[in-house]
């Protein structure tokens, strides 16, 4: 065997590919370090199935990983229209990464719309496998083609591979007794094994997945494994594809450990499930289904086994309700939603902050403002999380920073709602929520203790020495009430959203007691203990890049880059948004300019410059997509040079 350096390029991340071309029988195979895949087609074309698998098969190979699924809000959008199109995509690699990636390598497009809303992504040189059964004029006259672009030269450009996918797979599915149009549909699995070929993915996953989707279906999973095998002998004996690749497992960007692949949603409702486990509670969701939260509804509904019980309420407001009774009786509650639905909760959130009951209210953001672009996401709650209610109620805010960290972030939620008895913000987004990447399974012996202690008998005594119970007498240390489980004898207590007399929770009109409940309320949150922010800071920067929640990723990638080409740029990341850790201003304090980049117009930038009157630059994006790499790094160029 012979091998040789053929190309190199800087890709995203800061990676570099690096080819090497080995002879194997009659095709070449060529060794990458990473690959950009995206499938497109109409939203009825399953391009989120086929990415998922492909995902999956990539994560059980060993490689770091990082997807992002792209669809229409409509159901059904319209069929081979720009708005319709649904795009998954995914970057993998032997090493570290951090984003979907900037542009991809490979662009399948199942029609003449999915290659006219994706070829303005495409890097020169890229290959496209493009559906020509679907190259029909009436179809690419409905997106704007005067001519075939797999024609007219347009495309001279990119590696361009014309397959009949719709014919090829209705001819190897003949021998099934199957219409034509239900053959038609197995395509995307004839794409899926031809892309399996080429990135020598496993296959046997996949196989067991489609006899497992339609185990009542027998006739329907064997021409699915039929059409996604012939795709697969398709790249191996069609002289259009001469070459195949291999991307090597990440062997040193893993921890020793047991990985799977997982979503943010499902990090998240896995992270709920432990909490509740931790904290030897029952969990409750009162939820309403809201894109793109109705995922975390859909996965705590199957495990009534760990004592997870799940309402699907008739809308927002009765969601949040019933999971606030379910906090008063003494359950780990939540509430999940997006945007929208957090105004419709915004006096019950207010009623949790006076009543001080552990709630975790678990956003899911996406565009606004009203509904938005419910598929699209976005980082525009903050300050909705932070001051959307009436009169003083603040609330604790936390953002995970990647799919996998979400679970971290549900354990940390829980731990603040238990412990300081206050209702808690959990800020993911729509990026998050959908994107995936592997994950290390934890040990349960590495989760924290979140076990509470209830209210068992009187807590005070009055001057004449009676014992009594008072619900609002607070734990010196975390300013937290007592928690009393309703029909425990003694413990008889008044809720309701009316001011509380300190101590003894009565009703209070006095304007004195307001005062030193309002700042009590202010005092316990701003005492909420949380971890100190670390700067990355190797060289002594003079510009720091600040980020929460999913712009982790793009700015980590961007500030890579800026590195290796000799740039002297620190980071910080922010989890835990109120409040903020303590040595905060000390570590903005450090460096002569702060850049904020955010997926909205400036809302993290705008609380900064309020508390530390630091004069700190916003780079906003609102646009429903996450940040790209290279266009972070080319706005942090630009700070650092200023």
């Amino acid at each position: 065997m012979t091998s040789q350096v053929s190309s190199t390029a800087e890709q995203a991340d800061g990676a570099v590919v690096g080819e090497q071309r080995t002879a194997a029988g009659p095709k070449d195979v060529r060794r990458l370090d990473r690959v950009i895949i995206r499938f497109a087609g109409d939203s009825g074309d399953g391009m989120q199935l086929t990415g998922d698998r492909f995902t999956s098969e990539t994560a059980s190979f060993g490689n770091d990983l990082s997807t992002l699924p792209n669809f229409p809000a409509e159901i059904r959008a319209p069929a081979g229209t720009l708005p319709g199109v649904s795009s998954f995509q995914l970057h993998f690699a032997d090493h570290d990464i951090l984003t979907p990636g900037d542009a991809p390598n490979v662009l399948v497009a199942m029609n003449p719309a999915a290659l006219k809303a994706n070829i303005g992504d495409l890097p020169r040189g890229a290959e496209i496998i493009v559906n020509t059964d679907e190259f029909t004029k009436r179809a690419m006259q409905k997106v704007g083609y005067d001519s075939s672009p797999l024609e007219d030269g347009s495309l001279d450009g990119y590696h361009l591979h014309p397959v009949p996918l719709t014919t090829l797979t209705v001819e190897a599915l003949k021998e099934f007794d199957l219409s034509r149009k239900e053959a038609e549909r197995s395509k995307n699995m004839f794409a899926l094994g031809l892309l399996s070929w080429m990135y020598h993915r496993p296959t046997e996953g996949t196989e067991k997945f489609l006899r497992m989707k339609f185990a009542k279906k027998p006739d329907i999973a064997a021409a699915n494994i039929a059409a996604f095998r012939a795709g697969w002998n398709f790249g191996e004996t069609t002289e259009d594809f001469a070459v195949s690749y291999e991307v090597a497992p990440a062997a040193k960007a893993f921890p020793p450990g047991v990985y799977r692949n997982i979503s943010g949603n499902l990090a998240l409702s896995y992270g709920l499930v432990a909490a509740s486990r931790q904290a030897d509670l029952p969990l409750y969701l009162g939820s309403y289904p809201i894109t793109p939260a109705s995922d975390i509804l859909h996965e705590l509904s199957r495990h009534k086994n760990f004592g997870v019980r799940t309402f699907q309420a008739e809308d927002e407001i009765a969601g949040i309700g019933a999971a606030l009774g379910a906090a008063f009786g003494g359950s780990l509650a939540v509430t999940t939603t997006s945007g929208p639905g957090v105004a419709l909760k915004s006096e019950t959130i207010g009623l949790a902050v006076s009543l001080e009951l552990p709630l975790l209210v678990v956003d899911i953001q996406r565009g606004g403002p009203s509904t938005g672009l419910p598929t699209k996401t976005e980082q525009a709650d903050l300050l909705q999380a932070m001051y959307g209610r009436n009169g003083e109620a603040p609330v604790p805010v936390i953002a995970p920073r990647t799919p996998a960290d979400c679970f971290d972030a549900a354990l940390e939620a829980a731990r603040i709602a238990l412990t300081y008895r206050t209702p808690v913000f959990l800020l993911s987004d729509g990026y998050l929520a959908n994107g995936s990447e592997p994950w290390r399974v934890p040990d349960p012996e590495e989760l924290p203790d979140l076990r509470v202690q209830f209210a068992q008998g009187p807590n005070h005594a009055l001057a004449d020495g009676t014992e009594v119970f008072w619900p609002y007498k607070r734990d010196p240390r975390t300013l937290a009430r007592p928690w009393a489980i309703p029909g425990t004898p003694g413990l008889e207590h008044r809720i309701g959203g009316i001011e509380k007399q300190d101590g003894t929770g009565n009703i209070s009109y006095d304007p004195a007691n307001h005062d030193f409940m309002v700042r009590t309320r202010q005092a316990k949150i701003d005492g909420i203990d949380v971890p100190d922010i670390e700067a990355d800071d190797p060289h002594g920067a003079r510009t720091l890049v600040l980020g929460w929640g999913s712009t982790y990723g793009p700015i980590t990638a961007a500030v890579r880059r800026i590195r290796k080409e000799g740039g002297r740029i620190a980071q910080a990341h922010l989890r835990h948004l109120n409040p903020f850790p303590h040595n905060l201003g000390d570590v903005l304090a450090r460096y002569e300019r702060v850049v904020v980049p955010e997926m909205n117009l400036g809302q993290l930038a705008t609380l900064i410059r309020a508390k530390y009157l630091v004069d700190a630059r916003s780079y906003n994006q609102v646009n429903g997509m996450p940040f790209k790499a290279e266009q972070l790094a080319t706005a942090l160029k630009e700070a650092i040079d200023d």
